[in-house]
């Protein structure tokens, strides 16, 4: 570090003056200490399962177009059997949404959600 000078104003407060080159060292470093702290967090997360990894595959399936409710069911290992019988909706109105020949209403795509383990914002 370079040479640092301090002084104190009229009213009493302690000020410091240092170099660019330094200042900006240290806004650089407790900048990464902060991206530390994130990455903690997210590790924390996907420790407990509050949140999880979600392969491209999924990803890349819903970005082509695919309904979002068949490729998280499917993710999840699940039938459209598996998924009435968890939501207590009829296979073919599950069936109808996920072909897009039905729109399901806010509750119902609460109750997917819930059930497929996603935000309500994933499925649409």
């Amino acid at each position: 570090m370079n040479q640092i000078t301090t002084f104190t104003t009229p009213g009493g407060e302690e000020m410091v003056v240092l170099p660019r080159e330094d200042f900006d060292r240290l806004v650089a470093a407790a900048e990464d200490h902060a991206d530390v702290a994130i990455y903690d967090q997210a590790k924390a997360r996907l420790a407990t399962g509050e949140d999880e990894l979600v392969p491209a595959a999924v990803v890349d399936r819903i970005l082509q177009g695919e309904s979002p409710i068949r490729v998280w069911r499917q993710h999840r290992g699940l039938t459209l059997s598996d998924l009435a019988d968890t939501t207590s909706l009829s296979q073919a109105y599950l069936s109808q949404i996920e072909t897009g020949k039905r729109v399901g209403q806010a509750e119902t795509l609460r109750v997917i959600a819930t059930a497929l383990g996603v935000t309500i914002d994933d499925l649409i």
